[in-house]
């Protein structure tokens, strides 16, 4: 039986996107509707916040290792840690439409391939939309007609991008050109539809399987290449949000939950786990190392 461990100090209102920095070996998380970034380090069990002044969806880790590129609200903003200082840097989507970004991650080669989604999860709406950003600003659109952009993740062996409108219940698989950052080829990876939760978040281990939060489903599946789900790991939360390896060899599985945020309240946790903990569970393989979105010492000013 594995076991499955509380490693924040607080819970999250909506805890999502963890992403491991071996650079400085901790933990950054998110907390969309807590409007925060979170860092832990797992040595010392120290955490710290940075507060921002939207909901932040995603990130990642830049090549500078005191700057996140975050994804708040309608555009890419950039969190200076230490300074605790947070600038624009792109314009994604207009403002006031009802959507806001929401998951997203560095492809292979550094791209950042991220997306949005209709706020208000209650309306219906497939509004949102899939984009690609360069290290330039370069800004190209990949797919419209979301619900909820959830699940990306990368397989650089297998080059392809995999992806989840969480509403359709349905991982979708791309050929992914790292070359170009081009996607083609669109087809049904995994079908929610007879098993518990929906898609959220996902991560590819090394050995190029597919780890998804079963949101609602109070589980974490792992699917082969081949689109067949060979492990089901219970949890004590009905809404894990999204996993990560980390640690020092990349073997610690971290997994976000989501507590009294979004649009319907989570279920009370079981033994004792609260939602909206950032849990961590030792599954027996190990992760890939996350790519760096190579931001310029000079493309912004905080």
């Amino acid at each position: 039986m594995t076991t499955i461990e509380a490693v924040s100090q607080a819970p999250s209102t909506l805890g999502e996107c963890p992403v491991w920095d071996g650079r400085q070996q901790v933990l950054y998380w998110a907390d969309i509707d807590g409007r925060a970034i979170h860092r832990l380090d797992p040595t010392t069990g120290a955490t710290a916040s940075r507060a921002m002044a939207g909901r932040p969806g995603s990130f990642v880790l830049t090549t500078d290792p005191n700057r996140l590129l975050v994804a708040c609200e309608h555009e890419l903003v950039v969190l200076d840690w230490d300074a605790g200082a947070v600038a624009s840097w792109l314009q994604i989507e207009e403002a006031g439409t009802g959507n806001r970004l929401n998951d997203g991650r560095c492809d292979p080669m550094g791209r950042y391939v991220v997306g949005s989604m209709y706020a208000d999860t209650n309306a219906g709406r497939s509004t949102g939309s899939l984009y690609r950003v360069e290290s330039s600003g370069e800004l190209t659109g990949l797919r419209t007609g979301i619900g909820v952009t959830n699940g990306l993740a990368f397989d650089t062996d297998r080059r392809r991008m995999y992806f989840a409108d969480t509403p359709t219940d349905r991982v979708l698989v791309f050929d992914y050109d790292l070359d170009t950052g081009h996607i083609s080829n669109e087809r049904v990876f995994l079908d929610y539809t007879d098993l518990p939760g929906k898609p959220d978040g996902g991560c590819v281990d090394a050995d190029g399987c597919y780890w998804s939060a079963s949101v609602y489903g109070w589980a974490v599946i792992r699917v082969t290449p081949e689109g067949a789900v060979d492990r089901r790991i219970e949890f004590p939360v009905q809404k894990p949000s999204m996993p990560a390896f980390g640690g020092s060899d990349l073997s610690t599985l971290f997994v976000t939950t989501i507590g009294m945020g979004g649009t319907t309240p989570s279920e009370p946790g079981r033994d004792g786990f609260e939602p909206g903990d950032l849990l961590a569970l030792d599954v027996g393989v190990q992760g890939r190392p996350e790519p760096l979105f190579d931001l310029a010492a000079d493309a912004i000013s905080t």
